[in-house]
């Protein structure tokens, strides 16, 4: 228990009677510490704990939380954690290059107790494999639906390389050229990959194997500065590449148009220039990894609490993910850090809220 103790004091000249000030807590009047609050929040979306399994733990401690009490401690930590998250997108839009990719998340609708399908969409920077010093991010955004108009908001002021898979809805962003497409060869990849599984055939063994021989080039160069990757890339890759245009193009007239297989090559070979791309740019990656490493703990964590109880739950989500996720990827403890940021962030300048990103507090706060 901490205990603070506000001495009154009173004047005997003017009558006037004085107090030391309370110090401020992260929800007002709420009884909740920032250690508290820190824990709950790493509890759910960095170890996928729901809330009710929490209030259960803490009732078997002899502590009444209630799950309504826990979810509104959660939704009062994301407010205040706002423009942290703000400062954190701001970071995420300077990059050159973003990853970019989405899952469905199941949300409450109401009145009819059933779900409906949300999605977030996730946003990263991540430079280190090209020897880039700037620190890495990844910003979530919650939308109720998957409409393209939602990555063409959340990108609006982005200019520069953007690594996604070949949805529909990142079309407009390439229409004028301020952003351009690179695609993902994971994906390309696993069309064949997923065949082959299947049934194995001598034509998607060979598309494995020649997908794979660039993989071993990227796995040689990674953490290279991108001058030295793109001279890698040209010299060694790009003779690669051409052979397998032709090859695709010569395999592509023996098929049925109606087969898997064509359906594979054609969608490598739609999106073919593209994914040349990386050769005339180091700092490109040969995937989008990236982005996908940064949704797997919402999977994992979707299977445990099965759906958000409103779109407001699932901006929440969106806020607390981006957080964590970037204290990660930063090497940074994220209980630890949101307890230092819980603790301060009401009384700090607004305008200085750059002092609790994650790599500004990183020697403080490493994880083991």
């Amino acid at each position: 228990m901490i205990r603070h103790v506000r001495p009154k004091l009173a004047c005997a000249c003017c009558d006037a009677i004085v107090q030391a000030s309370a110090p401020s807590r992260p929800i007002e009047r709420g009884i909740a510490g920032p250690g508290l609050l820190a824990h709950v929040l790493v509890a759910k979306f960095a170890d996928h704990l729901p809330l009710y399994r929490q209030s259960v733990i803490y009732a078997r401690e002899g502590v009444d939380l209630d799950r309504a009490l826990l979810a509104s401690w959660v939704g009062a930590a994301s407010a205040l954690l706002r423009p942290l998250v703000d400062a954190i997108r701001k970071h995420m839009l300077a990059a050159n290059k973003l990853h970019a990719d989405d899952t469905a998340v199941p949300v409450l609708s109401p009145g009819n107790g059933k779900t409906k399908t949300g999605r977030l969409w996730t946003y990263v920077r991540d430079d280190r494999p090209a020897a880039d010093t700037a620190p890495p991010a990844v910003w979530f955004a919650y939308s109720p639906d998957r409409k393209g108009i939602h990555p063409q908001t959340h990108l609006a002021r982005f200019e520069g390389v953007l690594q996604a898979d070949a949805y529909a809805g990142f079309n407009a962003l390439f229409e004028d050229g301020t952003v351009r497409e690179a695609p993902c060869w994971a994906l390309a990849r696993r069309k064949f990959h997923d065949l082959h599984a299947a049934r194995p055939t001598p034509l998607t063994t060979e598309a494995l194997r020649r997908i794979a021989e660039l993989y071993v080039i990227e796995a040689e160069i990674r953490g290279k500065p991108p001058d030295g990757r793109r001279q890698a890339r040209q010299s060694r890759a790009r003779p690669l590449l051409d052979d397998m245009e032709r090859w695709l193009r010569v395999t592509l007239d023996t098929l049925s148009r109606k087969s898997d297989t064509t359906a594979a090559i054609l969608y490598a070979l739609k999106l073919w220039p593209a994914l040349l791309r990386n050769c005339d740019d180091g700092a490109i990656e040969i995937d989008n990894s990236a982005a996908e490493r940064a949704l797997r703990g919402i999977a994992i964590g979707r299977c445990n609490y099965q759906f958000a109880g409103a779109d407001s739950g699932g901006e929440r989500a969106a806020a607390i993910y981006s957080l964590i996720g970037t204290a990660k990827l930063n090497g940074v403890d994220p209980e630890a850090w949101l307890r230092h940021v819980l603790a301060n962030i009401a009384d700090h300048p607004v305008n200085r809220v750059d002092d609790f990103l994650p790599w500004n507090c990183a020697a403080q706060f490493a994880s083991a």
